[in-house]
């Protein structure tokens, strides 16, 4: 068992609590859920929240009242097939000040890329240090920005499976943010390339990451031309984001992807390149997005066993069409998916299941979902699946403050920087893994302690407001409230509830809840 040591709290307290942290085992549910298939009976209110922990970022008295009021068929129906996001005022309010919501991208980018040009031309050294400095500046407070939105989104938006399924894919279909210049591309991509696809069809989403800057700068395509052919993008569009690694693919698929490829890019400069009279009719240019048929191999390619006639952009879209319909796309992302809400190993069955589904609706995401929750595996697993570091932060501040709207994400972005799984942040493309070993050590269970008597005593920093003289607003959680004595405390085993009885006060309590193993799973 893991060894932490807080000096602070009374030795038989912490022992209790310490048991509690350091359970990275899944921990036996107070108690089984049912099968989906059970005969129906009265609303347990134990289940709903196990329902919630999985559906959402994390259960609070607001989503709790929501799916007692609704049931939870018909708030898996709302979630699925989500209307437009309500959020709070105060958050749509910063969300709307912000320069990704109020710039066009391109606009953006293109002012950011003078600067950038202008700065290398300063000849003074202490003046272009500045200058070049001042670039970055405002390249991470516009990342900041995506990665402020994303949080205040996870933690307030009733469309909380989006949320969730926007982070996933985001992970998915990795950008790391600080390559070039993708702190400032970050926030479209999120938004017009992940969010608005979520829940809706796979070969959509993909072609949504394919034809996107950030996309194509991050794997290189944009170095991708006629006889300098750059296959990373390729291998990565295969391996990674549709047929997985054992899809069956060779490597000659792989450089005739590449071939499919050529062109296509970013441009960031104000004007078009001069291209060849008889190829002007296939120039492209959609805002930042490129393709360039000066750069594009013509030739016929065979591409997983067909033939690609070399036509120009074209040839992309009949291999995205191609790799979203493939079996092997089918199995991998159902499996991914399956991994991410049922348990590291899942049932293969259950797999096979959603991967059937997946193709017999062509790639429908929420349809495959449904097949995934309303299956008894998915009710057999419920509170098992151990927290990674995002799901561990957001549902502590979600279940500690509800729709109290925080006014500082910036301890939020420290934790996630400390855990190792800060937005945006994984180098490379594979994203942030979604299995428990990964999250489990010693070391990040001593900071979830430290997170969790943060909240719980009230002292985390969230509610510090801006200025030059920042005041921190009063904000003590009040844990032990209805939705506890109503729902949580059923879901607790033994040990928990006995080192919460023995808390020396409220702080010290929520501090206990936070820590225990059933919080640290979902």
């Amino acid at each position: 068992m893991h060894k932490i040591a807080f000096s602070r709290l009374r030795l038989p307290v912490l022992a209790a609590c310490l048991g509690m942290v350091t359970a990275c085992a899944t921990p036996v549910p107070a108690e089984a859920p049912p099968r989906t298939d059970a005969a129906p009976r009265a609303v347990d209110a134990g289940l709903q929240l196990r329902l919630l922990d999985r559906l959402t970022w994390g259960a609070s008295t607001s989503s709790a009242r929501q799916i007692a009021n609704a049931g939870s068929a018909r708030y898996l129906d709302q979630q699925l097939r989500p209307a437009p996001a309500a959020l709070p005022p105060e958050v749509q309010t910063q969300i709307d000040a912000m320069t990704i919501t109020q710039r066009p991208l391109a606009e953006l980018v293109l002012e950011l890329e003078q600067r950038r040009k202008d700065s290398d031309a300063v000849v003074d050294p202490d003046e272009k240090k500045a200058a070049q400095q001042a670039y970055q500046q405002e390249l991470n407070r516009i990342g900041r920005e995506a990665a402020t939105r994303s949080l205040l989104r996870a933690l307030y938006s009733n469309n909380q499976l989006q949320e969730q399924m926007t982070w996933f894919w985001m992970n998915h279909f990795n950008v790391h943010q600080y390559k070039s210049n993708i702190r400032v591309l970050l926030g479209d991509y999120e938004e017009h390339a992940i969010h608005a696809h979520a829940l809706g069809r796979f070969r959509d989403l993909l072609k949504a990451t394919v034809y996107h800057p950030a996309m194509l700068r991050y794997l290189d395509n944009e170095q991708n031309a006629a006889g300098r052919i750059n296959e990373n993008y390729a291998r990565e569009l295969m391996e990674l984001h549709t047929l997985g690694v054992n899809g069956g693919y060779t490597q000659r698929d792989v450089q005739e992807l590449a071939r499919i490829l050529t062109g296509v890019g970013v441009n960031v400069a104000p004007a078009a390149p001069a291209v060849r009279p008889q190829l002007q009719n296939q120039y492209v240019r959609n805002g930042l997005f490129e393709f360039n048929p000066n750069r594009h191999d013509y030739g016929d390619k065979t591409f997983l066993g067909q033939t690609v006639r070399g036509r120009g952009l074209a040839e992309l879209d009949e291999a995205i069409d191609r790799l979203a319909r493939q079996p092997a796309t089918a199995n991998f992302i159902s499996r991914k998916l399956a991994v991410y809400l049922v348990a590291d190993e899942p049932p293969p069955a259950l797999v096979e299941r959603m991967a059937r589904t997946f193709q017999s609706t062509d790639g429908d995401i929420a349809a495959t979902l449904r097949m995934l929750f309303e299956s008894s595996e998915f009710t057999q697993s419920l509170g098992r699946k151990f927290k990674d570091p995002l799901h561990y932060v957001i549902s502590a501040v979600r279940l500690a403050y509800d729709d109290k709207v925080i006014l500082n994400t910036g301890p939020i972005i420290n934790w996630l920087n400390r855990m190792g799984e800060p937005l945006y942040g994984r180098a490379t493309p594979d994203g942030y893994p979604l299995i428990e070993s990964a999250w489990s050590s010693p070391g990040q269970m001593a900071t979830r302690f430290e997170i969790a008597r943060a909240i719980g005593y009230g002292s985390a920093g969230l509610f510090k407001t801006d200025g030059p003289q920042p005041v921190e607003r009063a904000a003590f959680p009040q844990l032990a409230n209805a939705l506890y004595f109503n729902a949580m405390q059923k879901t607790l085993g033994t040990p928990t509830r006995q080192a919460l009885d023995q808390a020396g006060s409220p702080q010290e309590w929520n501090m206990y809840l936070l820590s225990s193993p059933e919080f640290m799973h979902r």
